[in-house]
């Protein structure tokens, strides 16, 4: 909670291997706060999160500065912190003058804990990872401090996905990316075999990478099994079903007090009365939580209503440069008509080149029928109409 403003509440949830599941919400609804959490770089206010013995849980870092005197390689490994302590108290090892038989000892227990953390194939798996996200080679033993602010972003995902976390927690990992780095990102995902949480706004993304879909709103976090589509079918599939089961509870309620109101006087109805009495008080209407969301929404409300028929055109002829165009065009349009327009051939050029703007005037016998917000019947109208520029 922030203050007196519940995020979320009550809220189960395991999370299991070889499944990325997509958290999303409106913006503030607690997607990155819930994040935090499972990273525990923040606390809730009540409950645990517990994470299996010696799982690392690996994060896609916001602060683009905390590794500006890092190199980009450096940077990448030290996602796996342990790995990352292993080789540079190794390094300072092999790097001293002497080499005492505690050293000895003490390096041949490291040797141990690198290779059983893969430590060998750290450069080639930092170069797969940079590679596949855009960063050229000849940054990669640049410090972090001079690169762009994209190419930053870059490194810290590599530095997540570096050395196969148990887990992996991903917020907006597509931005700075270009195309080619997201379908680079998506398939890595794709072929990764432990936990993914990922929040995204790209929905394409989300539709590509996730196995299930978890929505935080009305306070909760709810699971869904598939990607964003289907959680957004069947999320308004059961709003739906909410919505017609209190119709449905409204209508007989109304139905009943209507029967009540009639008949509670007359004695020989008075027994059903009392049924019915019994019967309304168990009906009740499941109050509908609101959402989270927001939609923007604009309404245009004209003064009147228009009528049936919005515009009805009679006899219009247009020629340009003497080819004829149009020649007795009629045509009615009613109310909510969608009308394209299509031609077998291209019109002349003229009328639409930004060197030549020209003005067309229309002959027609023009109505604009059946609308009591329109002006009246025109018969014989000009109209003049400029080309696009």
């Amino acid at each position: 909670a922030y203050g007196k403003r519940v995020i979320f509440k009550d809220v189960n949830i395991k999370f299991t291997p070889g499944n990325c599941y997509g958290l999303i919400g409106a913006n503030g609804a607690g997607k990155s706060t819930f994040l935090k959490i499972l990273a525990g770089e923040a606390e809730a206010d009540k409950g645990e999160v517990l994470v299996g013995p010696r799982e690392r849980i690996a994060v896609l870092r916001q602060d683009q500065f905390a590794f500006d005197e890092e190199t980009v390689f450096n940077t990448v490994i030290m996602g796996h912190k342990r790995l990352y302590r292993v080789m540079a108290e190794r390094e300072a090892i092999y790097a001293k003058a002497e080499f005492s038989e505690e050293d000895g000892i003490r390096s041949a227990e490291l040797e141990g804990e690198f290779a059983e953390m893969n430590g060998y194939e750290v450069e080639s798996e930092a170069a797969v990872l940079l590679n596949g996200l855009g960063i050229p080679e000849e940054l990669r033993h640049k410090k972090m401090k001079e690169l762009e602010g994209g190419d930053k972003v870059r490194v810290l995902l590599a530095q997540a996905l570096f050395g196969n976390p148990d887990v992996l927690l991903l917020d907006e990992p597509t931005n700075h990316l270009d195309l080619k780095s997201i379908a680079w990102l998506e398939d890595f995902l794709f072929r990764f075999q432990n936990t993914v949480i990922v929040v995204s706004h790209d929905r394409h993304f989300l539709n590509q990478v996730c196995t299930h879909v978890a929505d935080i709103d009305f306070g909760l976090i709810k699971v869904y099994v598939g990607n964003y589509d289907f959680w957004y079918q069947a999320s308004q599939l059961t709003l739906k079903q909410k919505q017609d089961d209190n119709r449905k509870v409204t209508d007989k309620a109304n139905e009943l007090k209507e029967f009540i109101q009639r008949f509670s006087s007359n004695a020989s109805k008075a027994k059903q009365a009392t049924s019915r009495k019994k019967l309304l008080e168990k009906l009740t209407v499941e109050e509908m939580p609101v959402s989270s969301r927001k939609y923007p929404y604009v309404v245009f409300k004209p003064e009147r209503p228009c009528g049936d028929v919005i515009l009805e055109i009679d006899g219009l002829c247009k020629k340009i440069d003497g080819v004829e165009v149009l020649k007795n065009l009629n045509l009615s349009c009613a109310r909510k008509t969608r009308l394209p327009w299509s031609a077998a051939t291209a019109w002349p050029r003229p009328p639409f080149s930004r060197s030549s703007p020209v003005n067309w005037s229309l002959t027609a016998a023009a109505s604009a029928g059946g609308s009591p917000s329109l002006p009246p019947t025109f018969r014989r109208r000009t109209a003049t109409i400029s080309p696009p520029t």
